[in-house]
């Protein structure tokens, strides 16, 4: 008689290490179970082809989000959310660990690289008050071919100017080197496209890098709320492309296109104080000082006719 041979699976240590942390820290795991697989694939995938899917099209499987670098997925969040908890602990969980994940580009006033922080930091008004922190940032403007301006309103969960309307994607390319390439101002519109896909579902050939066309930039600083606020040099993009777009509810509420006349109205709205309307500060200092002029060069065909990139305007 044969002797039965019992063949026990083992598991790797990294697994095991996993389904520990798993167990123990219940908040991580519903973070990374309900967000970061689902919703953010870009701050899991530093190489992988996934980390070109946008949230909406992405459920990935546990075992796919393995490896982050040296460090397990649940490891690298850990972290994040321990160094947070104490300070933001009734901080929406996504937008809070994308404050400690995303490290901006500090610049001095000529747009000069100065540095990097984290963009906890950089949006903390006392950091800006005392240590004049600057990072560099990036406005989108989409228009279709109907020359409509794509407009969003900013989720209810973020952190600075929460549920504002604004232009069609605002953000800050991240100290990484292909976001600090400076040359026809490349990585920022490389920024841009990764942003457009993360808030809007939008794929890198729904809105190519050549496509932007950089058109000038601008200095501002604006308090949210007391504790938060901006202080940017924003590098100021328009792209003209017909899309389709799924927006990420972690990111927007809502979106819209309007043209000229409906914009007019909508700066009327929030002049009045009607409906509540908010617009954000810098999308308001554009339309203030850029916006209706670059839509004549939009319908014209002429808008590198409108560059100025070699400035920078500090506006209040």
């Amino acid at each position: 008689m044969r002797a039965k041979v019992s063949i026990k699976a083992t598991k790797h240590p990294a697994e095991e290490e996993e389904e520990e942390e798993a167990n123990t820290m219940p908040v991580t795991t519903t973070l990374l179970n309900n967000s970061l697989y689902h919703h953010r694939p870009h701050l899991l995938f530093s190489s992988s082809p996934s980390s070109k899917l946008p949230w909406f099209r992405s459920r990935l499987a546990p075992r796919r989000l393995r490896s982050f670098g040296p460090l397990s997925i649940r490891s690298a969040a850990n972290a994040a959310i321990h160094e947070a908890a104490d300070a933001d602990a009734g901080m929406d969980p996504v937008q809070r660990l994308l404050m400690f994940a995303d490290e901006c580009i500090l610049v001095d006033e000529n747009d000069r690289v100065a540095g990097h922080e984290s963009k906890y930091n950089c949006h903390l008004m006392e950091r800006i008050e005392k240590e004049n922190l600057l990072h560099r940032s990036f406005s989108v403007f989409l228009f279709n071919s109907k020359y409509e301006l794509l407009l969003q309103q900013r989720s209810a969960t973020k952190v600075t100017f929460p549920l504002v309307w604004t232009n069609t994607c605002c953000s800050h390319p991240l100290y990484r080197e292909s976001e600090l390439i400076e040359e026809n101002a490349l990585g920022v519109r490389i920024a841009a496209q990764r942003k457009l896909l993360d808030e809007l579902g939008l794929y890198a050939e729904d809105v190519p890098v050549d496509q932007f066309i950089p058109l000038t930039r601008m200095l501002y600083k604006a308090p949210s709320d007391g504790k938060w606020g901006e202080h940017e040099l924003d590098h100021l993009l328009v792209i003209v492309r017909d899309v389709i777009v799924h927006p990420n509810p972690d990111e927007v509420a809502d979106v819209k296109y309007v043209n000229r006349g409906q914009l007019r109205e909508l700066v009327r709205k929030v002049d009045a104080g009607e409906d509540g309307l908010k617009l954000s500060p810098w999308f308001r200092l554009i339309v203030d000082n850029f916006l209706f002029k670059w839509w004549d060069h939009v319908e014209e065909g002429t808008l590198k006719q409108a560059a100025d990139i070699e400035n920078i305007h500090k506006l209040t």
